[in-house]
């Protein structure tokens, strides 16, 4: 089956303890997030699979910012995830050049106004093997996104992080059922 895996806003601001937006820093670190994701990574090539990663990120001057946005309203305030800054670029010990893809999203979901799936259909992709940060926001919106588009959907969960365990664990459940939740050593046997 023709699998891609896609790794989500792996992003200074967001899973760096210096990041301006890092409520998810200190569970990256304490599971040893960015670790796995180099794992999963590695596994993919092997595999011949697709790698995509997304980032999230706006315009420089926020010209496509949503500032009602009660989620993304105050980015702009903080200087955080303006594209071509710091905060957008991946976390330094990230292995980024594993991927065969960069996706840019304005949004939460990674299939928002980006060229996610056309990517995917031109690959004949049939199943989408995720994992990011946060598990309760960007992976639970594409997850759902992918099953809706009729895609097989897998979820790497120590691929995953949210601001706290219990956040993670009641994502990770209901994620459990829409998609197939494994942990990254799985992923050889896929």
């Amino acid at each position: 089956m023709k699998t891609a895996f896609i790794g989500l806003d792996y992003i200074f601001d967001i899973v760096h303890p210096d990041g301006k937006l890092s409520r998810n820093s200190s569970q990256v670190l304490k599971r040893s997030i960015i670790a796995n994701v180099n794992r999963a990574l590695h596994i993919s090539r092997d595999k011949g699979w697709l790698t995509v990663l997304v980032k999230v990120g706006f315009a420089p001057g926020y010209v496509n910012h949503p500032k009602d946005s009660p989620f993304f309203g105050n980015a702009n305030k903080a200087g955080a995830i303006e594209l071509g800054t710091r905060g957008t670029d991946f976390h330094p010990d990230l292995e980024s050049d594993f991927a065969d893809v960069i996706v840019v999203k304005p949004r939460v979901s990674a299939f928002y106004c980006t060229d996610l799936e056309a990517t995917l259909r031109a690959n004949k992709v049939q199943r989408l093997v995720l994992a990011g940060v946060s598990t309760a926001w960007a992976v639970q919106a594409t997850a759902r996104d992918a099953h809706d588009r009729d895609y097989q959907v897998v979820i790497v969960e120590d691929a995953c992080a949210a601001a706290t365990e219990e956040e993670h664990q009641e994502s990770m459940k209901l994620l459990s059922q829409i998609a197939r939740v494994v942990d990254v050593e799985e992923l050889v046997s896929l």
